[in-house]
């Protein structure tokens, strides 16, 4: 092969050292042309510039100098050094230099090829003197060959793990994977291989897939609960020289409920006072279970024994104890002791270790009850006495009566609890248990009281009981009865005889047994009413009924009527009471239109709607009229036009006058217009005909003349007079006239006189008439009376 190099053989022969798998060559050819004296140009076939394969790097090198790599040469290079050789790429220069006279390629640095597995590079050869390309840049792959540098890692240790107890051999607990990071592909670097260091015999794993199994039967978690494995890999198939890692997995065993509980006593002895409390703890009792969580869980029961009814049992959750407990009071004069069947049983059973049974446990447990010095005891948990009211102060209510529950049978003393008002009114014999009244009661202020009476030993005066008394207050018939409210009667004017008008009821503060059956009746010491009687329904009410036909409000608006009530108590009590009754007038179905004698408008059938709906017209009729009249005054027309108005100017002066007798106080020219109060003025409105016309003096005309004369001759003057002023002025004259010769028709005379016409046919004129035909008939009635 011409222009092949020596190194391509040096290359082939790494190439087939490492296990390459390429054996194809990179070509870079040039056209050469030869030139002959006499001939033509001739074209020769292409030749190979430069060929080489694949590049190898050992990684990890070690070594002082640089690893050689390969080397480049072209056909071109002559030895002369006229060739450069460049190179360019990842690396190129940092990791990879090359001799650019000689071709040589070296690397610098130690490659990992876990971090980069091939370096891509680029080629060129350039004539050194001009810089100009001698072959077309190539492309080329240095790769990092792999070596035996990583040992296998277990990325997600260390494991905690947990396997049931009592679990058959073989079971799976866990499977553990480790990783090598060198190259699956090149040899037995990352073939990995499982063992166990440590947790044998009890664990074994597979060396393939690294399943970790129990070895052994049965394992009691009792016995031991926790367990350390280490498990290795090792890579190049665990050949010796072969890398390792290792992990622990920690494995706990969980509990089954394989132990059944076990009381540590089968005989139990307990002291429990006669005085302790009902429903109080009075002891613990507790059997052991080697399981924990719910396969401890127990239940305690009473199976048998003489105390069964007098203690009971129940199961602290929390501490899986027994909790005895007090059902009845003990009393060690009547009962010295108790023996207790117990028995604990697991509530959460596995069927599949129900040969390792029973689950439960029986003991006894004897109570020895204790002697106490106990306070007195109440034969009665309460009492309850009664007193009749109004008794004696010092009457005897009831006795209550406490023993020394203990075998010395101690005296006792009692006394009443002053803890409220109410117990300061009692008062209790210390030795006899007598309780006594301290105050004189009314049942119908307090019917009932609560006292508290506490007895103590003499000997020990610091043991107390107490018991709750209640007295009650017997009634006594003080109370007479009363009208159960204030009744608002009314009667019709057009009643009729025997109507009632009215029930009433009563009422007394007295309890049912004095004063539930009521009589009504009215006061024997008057005479009888004419008006009015009285009904007893026997049902404790009573009827008013009418004992005549019509009543007038204009004749009498209002009777009184007395009733006298009694009770059917012992003694009898009774009260009088007066009802007020109200003469109404009503309608024709009994309704009330009005109580009120002067009320005629409202009996005369207007409503009070109506009349307020009237009183809103004739306001707003007043209103209109003032408004007409201020408008009309505002566009009065003035009765001179001129351009000098008189009412222009006004004079004022500080002259009081002399009264209406004093005509010569002020000249009325005065008010006029200065200049034009000189001369006589007529009026402008009117063309005056002058007249003389003869002033007479007031004095000599008022005795001659008659008033009427008087005012015609006034008014004569005012139109003829041409000094009055302009406009119209009004002159008033109180004179009423000569009396009229038919006489006054007022009535205000006329009651002297009687009338002898009949107005009953009134009456017949229909409901128009009959206000009128009723006020006649009073007058009529009253004038006979």
């Amino acid at each position: 092969l011409p222009a092949v190099l020596v190194e391509l053989f040096c290359l082939c022969f790494v190439q087939r050292c490492y296990g390459a798998a390429h054996h194809g060559s990179i070509k870079v050819t040039r056209n050469q042309t030869k030139h002959v004296e006499g001939e033509t140009e001739v074209h020769h076939r292409p030749k190979r510039g430069w060929v080489w394969n694949q590049f190898f790097v050992l990684e990890e090198h070690m070594g002082p100098d640089p690893q050689y790599v390969g080397k480049l040469h072209s056909n071109s290079d002559k030895g002369d050094g006229s060739v450069k050789y460049i190179l360019t790429g990842e690396g190129a220069g940092t990791i990879f230099i090359i001799d650019d006279t000689t071709g040589d390629i070296h690397s610098t640095k130690s490659l990992d090829r876990e971090q980069k597995t091939h370096y891509v590079l680029h080629a060129q050869a350039i004539d050194r003197r001009t810089n100009k390309p001698l072959e077309p840049e190539s492309e080329f792959i240095i790769k990092v060959q792999d070596i035996n540098d990583n040992a296998p890692k277990f990325t997600d240790g260390p494991y905690i793990v947990t396997v049931p107890e009592m679990s058959e051999m073989g079971t799976s607990v866990l499977q553990v994977t480790a990783t090598d990071a060198d190259d699956p592909t090149y040899g037995n670097s990352a073939r990995v291989v499982y063992s166990i260091l440590q947790g044998q015999p009890y664990f074994s794993v597979d060396p393939k897939t690294g399943v970790i199994r129990t070895a052994l039967h049965n394992m009691d978690r009792e016995a031991r609960e926790h367990y350390s494995v280490v498990i290795q890999a090792k890579d190049m198939a665990g050949q010796v020289g072969g890398l390792s890692g290792s992990t622990t997995v920690n494995i706990t065993l969980t509990d089954v409920n394989d132990n059944p509980p076990r009381f540590p006593q089968k005989h139990y002895q307990l002291y429990v006072p006669e005085s302790a409390q009902v429903g109080s703890a009075v002891g613990k009792i507790k059997a052991n279970d080697a399981d924990t969580g719910s396969n401890a869980d127990m239940k305690y029961t009473i199976i048998n024994g003489d105390g069964s009814g007098v203690f009971s049992i129940s199961t602290d959750k929390e501490t899986r104890e027994g909790i005895l407990s007090l059902k009845k009071p003990l009393n060690y004069e009547k009962k010295k002791s108790y023996t207790l069947n117990i028995e604990g049983a697991n509530t959460h059973l596995d069927f599949r270790f129900s040969h390792l049974g029973p689950f439960k446990d029986v003991t006894m447990l004897k109570i020895i009850v204790g002697d106490v010095d106990e306070p007195p005891l109440f034969t009665m948990p309460s009492y309850v006495m009664e007193v009749y009211e109004n008794a004696k102060i010092g009457t005897a209510v009831g006795t209550v009566t406490a023993q020394d529950p203990d075998i010395a049978n101690s005296l006792v003393r009692y006394f009443v609890v002053h803890n409220t008002e109410e117990d300061r009114y009692f008062t209790i014999d210390a030795s006899t248990g007598t309780i006594k009244t301290a105050k004189i009661f009314d049942r119908e202020e307090t019917p009932w009281y609560n006292i508290t009476v506490a007895a103590s030993e003499i000997d020990n005066p610091g043991l107390v009981s107490h018991v709750p008394v209640g007295i009650r207050i017997l009634d006594v018939n003080d109370n007479p009865p009363e009208l159960a409210r204030e009744y608002e009667i009314v009667v019709c004017e057009n009643a009729k005889p025997g109507q009632v008008i009215q029930t009433i009821s009563a009422t007394d503060k007295d309890n049912s047994a004095n004063g539930a059956r009521f009589h009504f009746s009215l006061d024997e010491g008057l005479s009888m009413n004419p008006n009015f009687t009285l009904r007893n329904n026997e049902d404790n009410t009573a009827s008013i009924l009418t004992r005549r036909r019509r009543y007038s409000r204009t004749t009498q608006d209002v009777y009184y009527l007395p009733v006298l009530i009694s009770d059917g108590g012992t003694p009898t009590l009774s009260s009088s009471s007066t009802l007020t009754i109200r003469v109404c007038a009503c309608e024709q179905d009994g309704r009330v239109r009005t109580c009120h004698a002067e009320a005629f408008l409202s009996s005369a059938g207007l409503s009070t709607g109506a009349l307020i709906a009237i009183l809103l017209c004739v306001v707003i009729l007043l209103a209109i009229v003032v408004l007409f009249i201020t408008l009309r005054r505002s566009k009065k027309e003035p009765l001179i036009i001129s351009e000098e108005d008189v009412r222009e100017n006004v004079v004022t002066y500080d002259d009081e006058g002399g009264g209406e007798e004093d005509t010569e106080a002020f000249d009325i020219t005065a008010l006029r217009n200065p200049s034009a109060a000189e001369e006589l003025k007529y009026r402008r409105d009117i063309r005056p005909e002058v007249k003389h016309v003869p002033r007479h003096h007031p004095s000599s005309s008022l005795d001659s003349i008659d008033v009427q004369e008087f005012i015609k001759q006034r008014l004569a003057e005012a139109d003829l007079d041409p000094s009055v002023p302009p406009y119209d002025s009004l002159q008033t004259y109180a004179y009423e006239g000569h009396r009229s010769e038919a006489g006054s028709i007022s009535s205000l005379d006329s009651a002297t006189t009687h009338s002898d016409q009949d107005y009953n046919y009134l009456g017949d004129w229909g409901p128009e008439f009959k206000k009128l035909a009723e006020l006649y008939g009073e007058i009529e009635s009253e004038r006979t009376t």
